[in-house]
């Protein structure tokens, strides 16, 4: 198993200097999540290749691996312009990854709950054209359900994955999602089973509870997905079954901190999660 570090807490940190800070707090991988000098949210990658090969020099030196790029676009959007030029921004990322030496990127279904139908046309529009690159360079893409997106639900998540029917593409289980993606755990990491190559390490509590009133929205009968990026321990994942539950489908991937809720004590906490990890490994 690959114990990464997604860095956003860290984005401020200069580019070059990232690889240095991320091995100084005990990591060996990093999953390169979306910052304005490098893949931005929604927008077209801002490095070019002088800035890749820079970076490849500074991660070598670091003794530091990227694990996992994670590019996000809107790619299953409802507004055919804007899938246009995602699929485009998603080339050019795909080409970074490869000149990095990377073999795995990670993104989210994107488009809209509300326009499932529509949107999941959409992402099949996409994958027509991104499938075979992806399996042309060797990349393999893994996919999570996210709050908001066009699928949600952790068990639809997997037979979306398991429908696309490329050995390349698999799933990502996010503990912090857990709630949104139907509560069980356990259910939709067995039914993965060895699609199962991803996992997002953060907690959450259960925006269900207290009969749908532990968060009150205004105004009544808000969209809003609420839901935190804790460290481990301060919400309701249940960890010891999640850990029990790799354990038993046999996972050997990628398993990423990404916490996101401390950014006054970024370095504290990420090195607080990777103890916690490694404990959690060792006890099951």
């Amino acid at each position: 198993m690959k114990i990464a570090l997604d860095p956003y807490m860290l984005r401020n940190v200069p580019l070059l200097s990232l690889p240095g800070v991320v091995a100084d707090l005990g990591y060996q991988y990093i999953e390169m999540s979306p910052r304005d000098d490098f893949l931005p949210f929604f927008l077209h990658p801002r490095i070019n290749d002088a800035g890749v090969a820079a970076f490849k020099r500074e991660l070598a030196a670091a003794g530091v691996e990227i694990a996992s790029m994670l590019p996000l676009y809107r790619w299953s959007g409802p507004d055919e312009d804007a899938r246009q030029a995602a699929v485009r921004y998603w080339k050019r990322a795909i080409e970074i990854t490869v000149d990095l030496g990377v073999t795995v990127m990670n993104s989210e279904f994107n488009g809209r709950p509300e326009a499932p139908d529509e949107s999941e046309a959409q992402f099949w529009r996409s994958m027509e054209e991104l499938l075979p690159i992806f399996e042309r360079e060797g990349v393999r893409l893994v996919l999570e359900p996210h709050p908001d997106d066009f699928i949600e639900d952790g068990i639809a998540g997997v037979n979306m994955v398991r429908g696309i029917n490329s050995d390349l593409v698999s799933f990502l289980y996010c503990a912090p999602h857990t709630f949104h993606q139907g509560g069980d755990l356990a259910a939709v990491m067995r039914h993965a089973g060895p699609l199962l190559t991803q996992l997002h390490i953060a907690d959450s509590f259960d925006h269900r509870g207290s009969s749908g009133l532990r968060y009150i929205v205004n105004p009544p009968g808000s969209t809003a997905r609420v839901h935190q990026h804790l460290d481990i321990g301060q919400g309701e994942v249940d960890w010891d079954l999640l850990f029990t539950t790799l354990s038993e489908v046999g996972f050997d991937g990628i398993a990423t901190v990404c916490v996101f809720a401390w950014e006054e004590r970024a370095e504290e906490s990420a090195r607080f999660n990777l103890a916690q990890v490694n404990q959690y490994l060792q006890k099951h």
